[in-house]
């Protein structure tokens, strides 16, 4: 079996308030194929701030738009492969 190598990079920032947090994820998956998403947090003005919690959010968001953007991929490669998955 050939083993492959899908990389993901996570880039977060922060903006200057402390209050918004953008992260980009971007998936490397051999070649020329790649994904981009991104991802946002925003503080509540009454809560203290903890960056982390900020960082994790807007990364998880980024990471849950990927894998969406991946199971699109599989579902259109199953219908133009025409196999029995297709007509479900």
């Amino acid at each position: 079996m050939e083993a492959k190598e899908w990389t993901v990079h996570i880039f977060i920032a922060e903006g200057d308030g402390d209050d918004r947090t953008s992260a980009r994820a971007v998936l490397y998956a051999g070649g020329d194929k790649r994904h981009e998403s991104t991802g946002y947090a925003r503080r509540n003005p009454t809560d203290r701030p903890v960056p982390e919690i900020g960082d994790e959010l807007a990364a998880g968001r980024a990471l849950m738009d990927l894998a969406d953007k991946l199971m699109g991929d599989a579902a259109e490669d199953v219908a133009h492969a025409g196999g029995p998955a297709a007509s479900r």
